[in-house]
């Protein structure tokens, strides 16, 4: 197959209702990797082997994965990073030294993937497809290190094939529940699927009631934020924050972080921490300190324009919106006025979202429906933001609403726009291409 029929060969298998009910443990549906493990035989177990951190986590997987990678590559690896979702082009899912696949070497490894189908004989959900396509791949390269993110939760997420010589669970949020009784504690005894025996376990931001739930999963060792790992300094800087963390093994200080949000500068010291559990030595801090300053995360409170600035950030639940609104007024100052412009998913609740985002704090809300059949419409939204006293229009095209709130802003104004991917995807392209 070519890349374009690769790509139509992959999205065949997508299915709404499955993975929805899937990634929300709700109605019937199949919890168990026997299906993919069949699939990955069928390929030949590439994740046999293969030295892995595996990345899991409510919010900040992507972050911390991405500096993981810049750490390790500094320190002299080849390291393949697989990560989930794309915003333009599937090939972002699939970096060898932080660099996207190309599309003739990712056109033959979904061939491959069609082909081991095709024998199984059972037909396999996107993400299992793609998962195989990625341990394939890293094994092929001979990576040193293959930095995998979960795609869902972790214990029944087709990654988890392969066993982590390091876990990494970034948090513990609102995300692929229903929310009914202790849904924490049910996504706790999910991510805690990742923790194989005898691996290094890096936690995060996680209650200590829950902790239990990941200390008996026979991990070698444990470092927890706010114990063995801490941020010892974070404040605000012009590109990003400046940071000093620490690890069991080194304090790491005058870091100059290429990310805003002080969530980021905690998904720091859980990368660095990983990074160095993984060698299993400190890291070397001028490498380091250089890695970490040329991160960049696309769409992760990214200035795409600037006069007026306008932001972008894939915000998708209430704990990822509450950390935007935090970054915004704490690191990101505007001189002028503030229009938040945003789209959300169905199974948002809008309010909530609208609530952690602050959005009665911007002076204009601008009510987005997002490019996906899933999408709740902008007059729901709208009507959400009116409720809790904002200034709402609504306009439905991305681009419309981004030309719109760019033609009545003046140079000192800020334009966020977060929400769905799908919503964040788009704009992100409309503005690029200006």
């Amino acid at each position: 197959m070519n890349i374009d029929a690769a790509i139509a060969f992959v999205e065949g298998h997508i299915d709404y209702g499955t993975w929805a009910a899937r990634s929300g443990r709700t109605g019937t549906v199949e919890l168990s990797l026997d299906r993919m493990r069949r699939f990955i035989e069928l390929l030949g177990n590439p994740q046999v082997g293969l030295p892995i951190i595996h990345v899991t986590g409510t919010n900040g997987k992507g972050s911390t994965s991405r500096m993981i990678t810049r750490l390790l590559m500094a320190e002299g690896l080849r390291v393949g990073t697989y990560s989930s979702p794309h915003l333009s082009r599937y090939n972002e899912r699939f970096r060898l030294n932080d660099i996207d696949i190309d599309d003739t070497t990712l056109a033959a490894l979904l061939t491959a993937a069609a082909d081991a189908e095709e024998h199984l004989g059972e037909r396999l959900m996107p993400f299992e497809v793609l998962t195989g396509a990625a341990y394939t791949w890293f094994a092929q390269q001979r990576v040193d290190v293959a930095v995998i993110e979960v795609g869902v939760l972790g214990r029944f997420d087709a990654t988890n094939v392969g066993d982590g010589s390091v876990a990494v669970v970034t948090n513990i949020g609102f995300d692929h529940t229903d929310g009914e009784g202790d849904w924490q504690q049910r996504i706790a005894d999910e991510k805690a699927g990742i923790v194989k025996p005898r691996c290094h376990l890096i936690l995060g931001s996680i209650d200590s009631r829950l902790e239990h739930v990941f200390e008996t999963q026979g991990a070698a060792s444990i470092w927890r934020l706010g114990r063995e790992i801490n941020t010892v300094t974070d404040t605000p800087a012009a590109t990003g924050r400046s940071v000093a963390v620490s690890t069991p093994l080194q304090t790491l200080d005058n870091i100059e972080l290429s990310l805003h949000g002080a969530h980021q500068s905690t998904n720091c010291a859980l990368a660095v921490a990983a990074a160095s559990a993984f060698l299993e030595r400190p890291l070397s801090p001028g490498s380091a300190r250089s890695a970490l300053a040329d991160v960049r995360m696309p769409a992760r409170l990214e200035t795409v324009m600037l006069h007026p600035q306008v932001i972008i950030d894939g915000a998708h639940n209430p704990d990822a919106a509450r950390a935007l609104g935090a970054a915004i007024r704490d690191g990101m100052p505007c001189a002028g006025q503030r229009t938040l412009v945003i789209g959300l998913l169905a199974g948002r609740d809008p309010s909530a979202m609208l609530t952690a985002i602050g959005a009665s704090s911007f002076a204009t809300v601008i009510a987005c429906t997002p490019p996906t059949a899933r999408a709740r419409p902008a007059a729901e939204l709208a009507a959400a933001a009116a409720e809790l006293g904002c200034a709402v229009r609504v306009i439905d095209n991305i681009g419309d609403a981004l030309q719109a709130a760019i033609d009545s802003a003046d140079s000192l104004d800020q334009i966020v726009v977060t929400g769905s991917i799908y919503l964040v995807a788009d704009a992100r392209e409309w503005l690029l291409s200006r």
